[in-house]
């Protein structure tokens, strides 16, 4: 074999690898969270509201949430006016996750304080696959339920 030829089947080899691999590396998940906030507790639990928009090209799913304000923080939710605990929630490709008033949301059980109107609650969102991501909900009135847009 020619050593020029060689030479040239070789790069292409490398170059076609090299692509291979940039494709199968896709974007993945690209989470952001909006519209987040808690309602201020009427006792020693509080429900956390909010929404995760994925623009990547690869679902996730959000696996547990972590607070200083308690040590059970958990995901629940809520079919036909019944609310349960659940393990995960899925964040499709090109869609979002909504945890809402009524619906699907973060359920916060034996609160170490009681927050108040106009304080913010540090929260840790947990994913399958993307890195956490922190944030902090804002407390608002009791009664506060945006309207959906």
């Amino acid at each position: 074999m020619n050593p020029r030829t060689t030479l040239v089947g070789a790069v292409v080899l490398t170059t076609g690898l090299t692509l291979a691999g940039c494709s199968s590396s896709d974007s993945g998940p690209v989470l952001k969270v909006t519209g987040a906030f808690m309602p201020q507790p009427v006792s020693d639990m509080a429900a956390g509201f909010l929404v995760v928009r994925n623009s990547g090209s690869a679902s996730d799913r959000l696996t547990s949430v972590t607070s200083p304000l308690s040590d059970d923080v958990t995901v629940h939710e809520t079919k036909n006016g019944t609310m349960r605990r659940v393990t995960s929630f899925e964040v499709p490709a090109g869609g979002e996750l909504d945890l809402e008033r009524g619906g699907n949301h973060i359920m916060f059980a034996k609160l170490k304080q009681q927050p108040k109107q106009g304080e913010k609650v540090s929260v840790e969102l947990h994913f399958e696959k993307a890195d956490p991501i922190r944030i902090d909900l804002p407390v608002k009135e009791t009664t506060h339920n945006p309207k959906k847009q």
